[in-house]
């Protein structure tokens, strides 16, 4: 019997220390899953944003815009929540947006780009300019592949906040009382216009440019007190009632439906913290999810697009189009405007130096040597 138990007892005892091993193990993972479980955890780890937009609500703008907040949770699985607010609902102008978001009273934004020029001079060469690259493929290209998304990151968190990502729109048009059909018909006309590089290139043109919010363009055209006006797409135009107060779109050549702005980059920022009070794989999925938005926006515009062409049409509105001929004329007085917003500061430069070189490529082509000659890019210390 001794002989029996000194066998047995080596077996028993491993056992019984593996089972009492593995019971506390047990009992500590479903301990452990409660806990991630319990509503107390997982409020904890859900964030949620509000993101105003500068859409005006009712707008095909705003109403996308608001479907693609409403679906973050869903994508996040529950990481994430999103609500969307549109165009002055919770900040009244566009530099109280830009101040309440860096100071995270909201913690994001959806606006055009371009607003920021005078706190970001880069921003100006962060969505579309007059005469420069003029395809949504081409503008992808520069951020997603040249650099320009992590460099318009480093800018931005300079003043507490994540650019996240271009958000591809549309182009701007002008609406216009009587036709335009080549730069010379600009002369002495008086157009409402988003200022800053764009103004100052259609000055050179004899324009007088007038500056005015959205809302406010359509008292000013049917007043008469402006001829002519820029806004954008036809799909938005038209909700906004300019085929009442105008006759004409303006277009450029063939395919370019704007010398000036042909790809009206929007955009989505957050507070800084707010985005670092994310995981990594919550922040790849925005990412991810503000690049797959961007090409349903667009789609979804152009199609409304063709749908409000033809509603202009049959409200009688006619599209002129300007020539091949001025828009190497229009690119001709813009590029020194160019080089003066690139020279503003170290930013601006390293911006447009990635977007020089890719005009320059032969691959583009829209710029030469000689275009350029006798301009330079200023050197700045790091």
């Amino acid at each position: 019997m001794k002989f029996k138990n000194n066998h047995s007892q080596p077996d028993k005892t491993p056992a019984r220390r593996r089972f009492i091993k593995a019971l506390a193990l047990s009992t500590a993972a479903i301990a452990g899953t409660a806990m991630l479980a319990s509503p107390q955890v997982m409020a904890a780890k859900v964030q949620t944003w509000k993101v105003q937009s500068t859409w005006d609500a009712g707008t095909i703008g705003y109403t996308l815009f608001d479907e693609w907040a409403n679906s973050m949770e869903e994508k996040t699985n529950g990481a994430l929540k999103i609500k969307a607010f549109p165009a002055k609902s919770i900040i009244a102008d566009n530099n109280g947006l830009f101040e309440a978001v860096r100071n995270g009273v909201i913690q994001g934004m959806n606006p055009f780009t371009l607003y920021w020029s005078g706190k970001i001079p880069a921003s100006v060469f962060l969505s579309s300019y007059p005469a420069g690259p003029d395809q949504p493929a081409q503008w992808d290209m520069m951020y997603y592949k040249l650099g320009m998304l992590e460099k318009t990151r480093e800018i931005y968190k300079k003043h507490g906040l994540f650019y996240v990502g271009p958000i591809q729109h549309d182009s701007n048009v002008i609406h216009s009382k009587k036709p335009i059909t080549s730069l010379a018909d600009l002369k002495g006309m008086k157009i409402r216009l988003p200022g800053g590089m764009v103004a100052e290139v259609f000055q050179k043109f004899g324009v007088s440019s007038v500056s005015l919010p959205g809302s406010d363009i359509f008292p000013a055209l049917e007043k008469g007190t402006i001829d002519a006006a820029d806004f954008v797409g036809p799909a938005v135009n038209w909700e906004l009632g300019f085929a009442q107060v105008t006759d004409y779109l303006a277009f450029g050549p063939p395919g370019m439906t704007s010398l000036y702005q042909p790809v009206d980059l929007m955009d989505l920022t957050v507070n800084l913290r707010a985005w670092n009070m994310l995981d990594d794989k919550t922040k790849a999925i925005v990412e991810q999810e503000v690049r797959n938005y961007s090409q349903n926006h667009y789609l979804s515009i152009q199609d409304a697009n063709i749908l409000a062409m033809q509603k202009f049409k049959d409200a009688g509105s006619t599209v002129t189009r300007m020539s091949q001929q001025d828009v190497e004329e229009f690119r001709k007085a813009a590029i020194p405007i160019w080089f003066e917003w690139a020279n503003k500061d170290k930013d601006a430069r390293d911006i447009f130096k990635i977007q020089l070189d890719y005009m320059m490529n032969d691959l583009i082509g829209y710029v030469s040597p000689e275009d350029i000659k006798g301009l330079e890019l200023k050197e700045f210390k790091d």
